[in-house]
C-alpha cells in the first residue's frame, strides 16, 4: 500500500513524531506544474526575521524555485529562486534582491547549500553559499511577514497554494531544508552547512512535518560530507 502523508498519520496517531530525514533526499525526477512537497511550519507567529537554508543537486541551466512561501495576500512573500547558474534572487513580501556569484569551473553538476537571511529592522538580506558570504543587500525594511503561509518546495506559487508554473518547476535533489524564525549568526550558517544544525529551525529536515504531492520520490541522499560535489 501506498505510505500516508505525515499530516494524515499524525491525525491517525496523533504522537507520532515527524519523520527525521538525515541523509534523506527528495529527488524532483521531472519538470511538472503539479508536483511539489508541502512544509508545515511550527510558529504560528508573525516574521520579523527569518533563515531560509537548503541543499540541492541539480543539472538545471533553466530558471527554477527552490521555497515558496505564500500568504493569502502575496504570493511572493518568501521565495528562494534561482533564475541562471550564477543567480539566486530572495523575495521578500513580493519584492527581491539578486545574488550574482561566479560560475563554477567544472561542468559536472555539484551540491550547492544556501542560507539566506532577512532582518525587518533593518531590511538586510544576507546569502551565503557554500557557507560563504556574498555582499549583504537590503530590501522591505519595516515588513512583517504573515504566519498564515503555504509553503512548497520546488515549485512557485502564483497563488495560494496553486497555479505553478512548469517553466519555474525544480528537477534534481533537495535535502537539508531548515527555516528559523531568526537571522543566524556567519557562524551559524557555516555550522549548518557542515550539518550542525542550530536549535529551534520551525522548518526541521530532522523533524519535517509534510506531504508529497505528485511525482516525488524520498530517497537515500548521494551526498557525501566528506566531499561535496
Amino acid at each position: 500500500l501506498p505510505s500516508l502523508p505525515y499530516w494524515l498519520t499524525s491525525l491517525l496517531s496523533p504522537y507520532t513524531a515527524p519523520p527525521d530525514l538525515e541523509r534523506k533526499v527528495f529527488v524532483f525526477p521531472e519538470s511538472s506544474n503539479t508536483s511539489h512537497v508541502v512544509l508545515k511550519a511550527t510558529s504560528r507567529e508573525r516574521l520579523t526575521s527569518f533563515t531560509v537554508c537548503l541543499r540541492s543537486y541539480t543539472d538545471m541551466t533553466r530558471a527554477h524555485t527552490l521555497f515558496s512561501y505564500a500568504t493569502e495576500t502575496s504570493d511572493n512573500e518568501i521565495v528562494v529562486f534561482k533564475s541562471k547558474p550564477s543567480e539566486y534572487s530572495l523575495y521578500v513580501g513580493g519584492q527581491d534582491v539578486l545574488f550574482l556569484f561566479p560560475e563554477r569551473l567544472t561542468s559536472k553538476p555539484s551540491w550547492e547549500h544556501i542560507c539566506m537571511s532577512w532582518d525587518s529592522d533593518t531590511g538586510l538580506v544576507e546569502f551565503r553559499l557554500d557557507g560563504q558570504p556574498l555582499p549583504r543587500n537590503g530590501l522591505m525594511k519595516g515588513h512583517a511577514v504573515s504566519a498564515e503561509a503555504f509553503i512548497v518546495l520546488g515549485q512557485d506559487q502564483d497563488s495560494f497554494g496553486g497555479s505553478f508554473d512548469i517553466n519555474q518547476s525544480f528537477v534534481g535533489e533537495l535535502t537539508d531544508v531548515y527555516m528559523w524564525d531568526r537571522v543566524l549568526s556567519g557562524d551559524e550558517m557555516c555550522h549548518v552547512w557542515s550539518k550542525q544544525v542550530p536549535s529551534n529551525p520551525i522548518i526541521n529536515w530532522r523533524a519535517l512535518n509534510y506531504e508529497i504531492r505528485g511525482y516525488i520520490v524520498p530517497k537515500p541522499s548521494l551526498f557525501s560530507v566528506c566531499k561535496a560535489g
